[in-house]
């Protein structure tokens, strides 16, 4: 698979290669969220009896039931009344106007005459200028017979009469009088007319009637008010709302027209299909994806590396849904929630180990914001967040916990810590919660918490060697268990070569230290120095450390067959190590350890044979380091051999040593290839010979025992 991405990805190049993955990565989560957003329908036909009973599978606003709340409210708002307390006034001064036109009637020109009045005339020039209140709204209705009465009044008794009822109107008119208490009052006033003495009989229902034409309503309906208050109300009614879970139709259960309403409103009819979730699933996927390539975008690695870390996450992330969609299948064959089964720290432990803590963190959140969705044990679209923080937490914890460095038991370890984080979760659900929960479904709940710790370890172990092998990575648990002794080439190394063995056991700790120090991968650099020269149980015979009790085979050699077996061991070792199947990491370190390097005593001796003799003939085939780490181990290597050889170390010749052959490799041309920097490598020289002085110190000198 790793061979096949490698061809893939040189075919492609890099950005079509991670537009690819990140879009897959997409679809693959909206094909796992699609039925957890997509409301459930059904054929559903008027009249019909519900074959089940059907709960909205989402809250909404029920239109027509909120407008008739309205009104309601709306009918039982009382009018605003407003009282005029000038009416009273505006009235006298109607009905003096009125005995005002019967004076002039009964004295058109203003003067007394002898003559005998001429009764009808009067009576018409005094219904001309009453025609105005005639045609009024109220309607004064005096009749020809009335008029004449009062004109044949007596001037001082009209005018008393006048006065009678001026007050009684008033007297009525200071007090409030709706619509409805109007007859009421008008028929109080005739009645107040017809007990007064004062009023002659013959004028009293001209008096009734005009004393019933001044009542009239002093306290109306404030319209501004009113629809002021009216509207009010009606916004202060709170939307009428189909909730979620809510039962629209039992199972047997006629479907009438009001129930196959609200079932279109919910759209839970086959022909009113809601497709408002899935283009938020979208907008769900697309912040998704951008984050993912914001987080890919800033890893501090190779272009190659980070293709393969998109397809980590897409691996990661697609078992995660496949165990979220079991999970899911099965839950409702259950009482309880079996969502806290779920192994929370599963993923981020993995991409932990794998690649890096930032991507692992991403990985975290993203896994429980798609099981709010996938895990809810309610109805379509809704976010369960309670399960959502449930796996943050302890997906959190197994990131934070766990080491690059960490053994297999320290990943147990872990896993536990995260079971307990997981329980104490369990526990704030259940007395935060507002359900009671019997002592069944609280031991489950504890349980599920510990299964889900435990098993987020478990599978985190029995993955990670799956993805190691199908993408070609070398995590921190597969180094450690390359530097076991026990490991079948550490062994053949040990017994076939104790002297090579030792002198990498001496670089490694050179290398893994300089590591360290300037951030490189120090774990890395002394897994690779153990097998740096396994090239060498070839002919162990002819590297210098493994000539113990033996002459020096190369003293019988033509120089071009020493140099050649010695330039050799790097790229046999290379085979070897392939052949093994060891990761790349480590045969790279054998491969590239001594670069382009020239094998200088063979070079000079060969030399002084044949002046002529090419150069390249004594150099290493390389090629040059091109990581740090590899680039330190070089360095490493060629210090320990040196100072290995040096009859009396002290810490300033160590230091000249260590400066000379990285000044040599400089200018060789060895770090060309890397990114280890001049910094970088001053650092590194420092920390090889505070290393080897130690290694080296001085010893006290004890003196010779004597007999």
């Amino acid at each position: 698979m790793q061979k096949r991405a490698k061809q893939l990805y040189d075919k492609a190049g890099y950005k079509v290669m991670a537009t690819a993955i990140i879009f897959l990565i997409g679809l693959i989560a909206y094909a796992f969220l699609y039925s957890s957003v997509k409301s459930e329908t059904y054929s559903i036909s008027l009249f019909q009896l519900s074959e089940e009973t059907i709960r909205s599978a989402k809250t909404v606003e029920d239109p027509i039931k909120t407008e008739e709340e309205r009104q309601r409210v709306a009918a039982e708002i009382p009018p605003s009344y407003q009282f005029n307390d000038s009416l009273a006034g505006n009235q006298s001064a109607v009905i003096n106007s009125l005995f005002g036109y019967i004076l002039e009637a009964k004295q058109p020109t203003g003067k007394k005459s002898d003559k005998k009045p001429d009764i009808p005339k009067m009576v018409d020039t005094l219904r001309e200028n009453l025609r105005l209140m005639e045609t009024s709204d109220n309607g004064l209705r005096l009749t020809d017979d009335m008029l004449q009465a009062l004109l044949l009044l007596p001037e001082d008794t009209l005018l008393q009469v006048e006065q009678v009822l001026i007050g009684i109107v008033e007297r009525e008119l200071k007090e409030p009088i709706r619509e409805e208490d109007v007859s009421r009052i008008r028929s109080k006033v005739e009645q107040q007319l017809r007990e007064n003495q004062n009023i002659p009989a013959t004028v009293l229902q001209a008096m009734i009637t005009i004393g019933r034409f001044s009542i009239v309503p002093n306290e109306v309906i404030n319209e501004a008010l009113t629809k002021a208050q009216i509207e009010q109300a009606k916004a202060s009614v709170e939307p009428t709302r189909i909730l979620q879970g809510q039962v629209l139709v039992q199972e047997g259960q006629v479907v009438d027209k009001e129930v196959y309403r609200q079932l279109e409103l919910a759209g839970m009819t086959e022909e009113h299909q809601d497709y408002k979730p899935f283009i938020g699933l979208l907008l769900f996927v697309l912040i998704v994806l951008g984050i993912l390539i914001v987080v890919t975008h800033r890893a501090n690695a190779t272009q190659q590396k980070k293709t393969t870390a998109l397809l980590v996450i897409m691996a990661v992330l697609t078992i995660s849904l496949t165990i979220m969609k079991l999970l899911s299948a099965v839950s409702g064959n259950f009482a309880v929630m079996i969502a806290f089964l779920f192994p929370t720290a599963l993923a981020g432990m993995i991409v932990r180990m794998l690649l890096n803590e930032r991507t692992a963190v991403y990985l975290t959140f993203l896994t429980g914001a798609i099981g709010s969705m996938m895990l809810q044990e309610g109805n379509a679209g809704t976010l369960q967040m309670d399960i959502a923080l449930y796996i943050i937490f302890g997906g959190l914890t197994g990131v934070y916990l766990i080491e690059q460095a960490d053994r297999r038991t320290r990943l147990l370890q872990t896993s536990l810590a995260v079971a307990v984080v997981n329980a104490l979760f369990i526990g704030f659900y259940l007395l935060i919660g507002q359900s009671q929960y019997d002592w069944t479904e609280i031991s489950f709940y504890f349980a599920a918490a510990i299964i889900s710790g435990l098993l987020s370890g478990a599978m985190t172990i029995g993955l990670l060697p799956f993805f190691e092998s199908a993408f070609g990575l070398l995590s921190t648990m597969k180094l450690i268990e390359l530097s076991n002794p026990n490991h079948p080439l550490l062994k053949k190394i040990l017994t076939e070569t104790p002297g090579t063995y030792h002198h990498s056991v001496m670089v490694a700790n050179l290398a893994d230290a300089s590591c360290e120090a300037i951030g490189a991968n120090g774990l890395l650099a002394r897994v690779g120095c153990y097998y740096h020269d396994i090239g060498k149980t070839k002919q162990p015979q002819f590297f210098i450390e493994n000539q113990v009790n033996i002459t020096n085979p190369h003293d019988s050699l033509p120089v071009e067959t020493s140099s050649a077996i010695i330039l050799a061991h790097g790229t046999y070792g290379a085979e070897l190590l392939k052949k093994h199947k060891m990761p790349k990491e480590i045969v790279d370190v054998a491969a590239q350890h001594h670069g382009t390097s020239l094998l200088k005593f063979f070079y000079h001796k060969a030399k002084e044979n044949d002046p002529n003799i090419e150069e390249s003939a004594f150099r290493y085939s390389g090629p040059k380091p091109q990581t740090k780490e590899i680039a330190i181990i070089s360095v490493a290597d060629s210090i320990e051999a040196a100072v290995r050889s040096m009859k009396e170390p002290t810490s300033e010749k160590i230091k000249k040593l260590v400066d000379a052959i990285v000044e040599d490799k400089l200018k060789d041309g060895q770090f060309d290839e890397c990114d280890l920097t001049m910094k970088e490598l001053k650092t590194v020289k420092h920390i090889m010979c505070e290393t080897l002085n130690g290694i080296f110190h001085t010893r006290i000198e004890y003196p010779k025992e004597t007999s």
